[in-house]
């Protein structure tokens, strides 16, 4: 019998695992409430973070575990900037800091070396991999280029900026590329990640077009998706949104599995992908992982893999990070009808 890291390598490879892979996504959110503690509470204590993540491992069961969910802010706040803790929900980028390209230049990727959140989540995620990495596939979050740029920038900035200063937006997704890389260099390099997760939500199909997808989403996601290989690490990337008229670009980013949004068709997205690279999806999150019954989300999977996972080469993901307040009952059945499901 496969383990749940051998299912889900397996399906990044292309191949049909014993059983269907199954994640959510992050679901950094979901797991920090049901544990009955706070972002804050957890991004200065690198042991509770990790009997959190060990502790929802168990309680999930899905393939992947994700160190770092919710805290990719912290990447950005790390070079200049301020966080903003709530209530609930993940920790916000309180202001943008980059706003010329002499801004970019003053800032430093050793800077990141410093920031204590990010040390202690990479404590969190070495301390996890120890206890449970034989078991399930073990990441670490971070957004990916575009949307890291656009942090740094401002999301509406960096809209107008596509059109009006190309080559500056250039210049900033290129900078976010290379800070994931230094971000990832020390937990490859020791061999701690197998799995890099990206999330690229700016790059949504909702808010850019194919053409600029093509243009400045794709060769970052590509140059930092051909170092990860170099180092013989997969990357999984989700992007928000419907994608559907651009399913055909995301081979070009050499991404291992790509994260599709519930808005996304599925069967087109086998049509397009199966046989080049691994896909993902994509179950709705609010309407039916957080409003629907048990039976709902039962009737939602079995339809996906139906239309999309019955050839491998597939993982049944949500179609983004689920709310902090689905219930627990629907993830059970979410992660239930993949493990009974017979190829």
């Amino acid at each position: 019998m496969m383990t749940p890291r051998e299912v889900i390598l397996k399906a990044y490879e292309g191949g049909k695992p014993d059983r269907l892979p199954v994640t959510l996504f992050g679901a950094g959110m979901w797991s920090i409430k049901r544990h009955g503690t706070s972002f804050e509470a957890l991004s200065r204590d690198a042991n509770k973070m990790t009997d959190m993540l060990v502790a929802m491992s168990d309680t999930l069961k899905c393939d992947m575990v994700y160190p770092g969910s919710g805290y990719n802010n912290f990447h950005a706040t790390a070079l200049g900037g301020q966080i903003k803790f709530r209530e609930m929900g993940a920790p916000d980028l309180v202001d943008h800091f980059v706003s010329s390209e002499e801004d970019l230049a003053k800032l430093k990727l050793s800077d990141l070396d410093k920031d204590e959140v990010i040390a202690t989540v990479i404590k969190a995620l070495r301390q996890t991999k120890a206890k449970i990495g034989n078991k399930y596939a073990v990441t670490m979050t971070a957004w990916g280029p575009f949307t890291l740029g656009a942090r740094l920038v401002g999301e509406e900035t960096m809209m107008k900026a596509t059109f009006k200063k190309p080559a500056f937006v250039e210049k900033v997704v290129d900078f976010a590329t290379d800070v994931l890389i230094h971000l990832y260099e020390p937990i490859v390099a020791d061999k701690t990640l197998e799995i890099i997760s990206l999330a690229d939500p700016t790059a949504s199909g909702d808010l850019i077009s194919k053409k600029q997808f093509e243009k400045f989403a794709v060769p970052y996601l590509k140059k930092f998706t051909d170092w990860a290989k170099s180092k013989g690490v997969h990357t999984l990337v989700h992007i928000c949104g419907n994608t559907t008229d651009r399913l055909d670009l995301f081979p070009l980013t050499g991404a291992s599995c790509i994260s599709l949004d519930h808005k996304t068709d599925i069967a087109k997205a086998k049509e397009a992908l199966h046989g080049k690279m691994c896909f993902g999806g994509n179950v709705d999150p609010v309407k039916v992982m957080l409003n629907g019954t048990v039976q709902d989300v039962e009737n939602a999977c079995k339809d996906i893999i139906k239309a999309a996972g019955t050839d491998g080469g597939f993982v049944l993901m949500p179609g983004c990070d689920i709310p902090p307040t689905v219930p627990y009952e629907n993830i059970q059945k979410f992660i239930q009808v993949a493990h009974e499901w017979k190829y």
